[in-house]
């Protein structure tokens, strides 16, 4: 992780490109701001010109500019002062659905670019889902529908594939309809002081790293109605290595920080350093690896979860691994405070995340690897969580004799959630198919007596349990539950 200073220094160093650079104004192009007049071809003839004359900026002021699909080129900067919104059509025809990842600001090969400023870039995501769709039932496009919805045709905010040196920072970034900030096998990506706001439609994750090395992710807020900050590898050959992404605040109908769900190549060395989560349907922070790819050198430092669904979860899984076997070790998760929510936590998005076929009580912490593929090397240190408590054996049950532990299914091919599994047997923490796990100063309260204990653990092969706290109100029982494990050891 030393070389997170050198990223630090690159991507700063970058910052600093286009200060000299020429401004052109865009109105000189023909580009109007009354809202109505649609752009598309007149933004691209600037952003066209100003590569071919060497780079420089193309300056937006107060106005709506109307436009479809734009694609960026090199050593272009696109700036948005405040009150500049760049208005995405409701006409799907006015986006490049040919290609594979349709979005309203397009990019490919493209080094050395930038979006900043103090404006909006404004999807009208849910229109154009609809108009989508009008055009999908009238037999005029062909899409394989899910639910009812597009599934390849809606727009992604921001699409930027195989592009070095990026800056995105002070604008806000508003209902996409689909994913909003896609980066695809981009170097060098810095994204700072961003506003996301997405929750016009499904499938609105805030930000989406797909395979790329030396990010920075800093001071941003993203409320998103799917995964607000997720990370994903596409690509088996390829993986997403040397990340951080600090002082960050996050809302979801999903997951408020997730590694996956696709992880073909895998995620190494990451910093996740001081964020908030809240409002959050799934789990605070997930890692998981269901296709193949490897997870390594995480470290998850002073994360605070609010009125959230889960608060850990790290899993892995076989899906489409096509014979790959999947790895997840060295995983650090230290000075983290999570409250978990008694009721739904989303409730009240536009787009709320589904309700879950039950029985099930609130679930516990999960970390959880398959026969023969142990999560590694995991180290909890300096942590607690709040649960509701109040689990009913009557109303769902699952208890810790041999029979019901054995009875939990492995569920390899399943998607990988924390809700899952069902009833768990655990309230705290539910641990299996795990080596070396370490809980140092960790603190489990239930504010309501609970059926089951804290934590139970399952072919676990070393554990070590320092100054671990259990909170519940009523008789005292035995919180620590082993089972099929080995090299178990309690210290106070």
């Amino acid at each position: 992780m030393n070389n997170l200073k050198s990223i630090i220094l690159s991507l700063f160093l970058f910052s600093l490109l286009g200060i000299n650079a020429k401004d052109y104004n865009a109105s000189i192009f023909g580009i109007k701001s009354n809202g109505t007049t649609l752009n598309t071809t007149s933004i691209q003839k600037a952003i066209n010109l100003i590569h071919e004359e060497g780079g420089g900026k193309l300056v937006f002021y107060v106005g709506r500019y109307l436009t479809g699909t734009i694609e960026m080129k090199p050593n272009v900067h696109i700036v948005l002062n405040e009150g500049a919104i760049l208005v995405g059509s409701t006409n799907i025809y006015d986006y490049n659905i040919e290609t594979p990842n349709t979005a309203l600001v397009y990019a490919k090969n493209a080094d050395n670019i930038s979006i900043t400023g103090m404006g909006v870039i404004d999807g009208q995501g849910r229109d154009v889902a609809y108009s989508v769709l009008d055009q999908v039932h009238k037999g005029i496009l062909s899409d394989p529908l899910k639910y009812d919805r597009s599934a390849q045709m809606r727009p992604k905010g921001m699409y930027f594939r195989e592009c070095n040196n990026v800056l995105i920072k002070g604008i806000t970034v508003k209902d996409a309809a689909e994913w909003v900030l896609v980066y695809d096998q981009c170097e060098n990506l810095k994204i700072d002081s961003i506003t996301v706001d997405s929750k016009a439609f499904w499938n609105n994750d805030g930000v989406d790293i797909v395979d790329c090395k030396d990010v920075l992710i800093t001071n941003s807020f993203f409320d998103a109605a799917d995964d607000a900050i997720c990370f994903k590898s596409h690509d088996p050959e390829k993986m997403c290595e040397n990340v951080e992404v600090r002082n960050c605040v996050a809302r979801s109908s999903a997951s408020g920080i997730k590694f996956g769900t696709v992880t073909r190549g895998g995620y190494k060395n990451f910093k996740i350093i001081n964020n908030k989560v809240y409002d959050t349907y799934r789990s605070a922070i997930t890692l998981a690896t269901p296709d193949g790819g490897v997870i390594d050198n995480i470290l998850v430092d002073s994360l605070y979860a609010y009125n959230t669904g889960n608060a850990i979860f790290l899993r892995i899984g076989e899906r489409w691994n096509n014979g790959k076997t999947g790895s997840m070790s060295n995983i650090t998760i230290k000075n983290m405070f999570a409250e978990i929510a008694e009721t739904k936590p989303d409730a009240g998005y536009e787009y709320e995340g589904p309700i879950e076929d039950l029985p099930r009580n609130i679930s516990p912490a999960v970390i959880t690897g398959l026969p023969g593929q142990d999560i590694t090397n995991v180290t909890l240190s300096n942590i607690q969580i709040i649960y509701p408590g109040n689990s009913n054996p009557n109303y769902a049950y699952r208890g810790t004799s041999p029979a019901d532990l054995d009875g939990i299914p492995e569920m390899k091919d399943s998607y990988p959630e924390f809700s899952q599994f069902k009833e768990l047997p655990a309230w705290g923490f539910y641990v299996r198919h795990a080596k070396n796990i370490t809980f140092d100063n960790v603190t489990l309260t239930a504010k309501g007596k609970e059926y089951r204990p804290a934590i139970v653990l399952d072919d676990v092969k070393g554990a070590t349990f320092s100054k671990v706290k259990y909170n519940e109100p009523g008789d005292a029982k035995k919180q620590l539950h082993s089972y099929k494990s080995t090299g178990i050891v309690e210290r106070k």
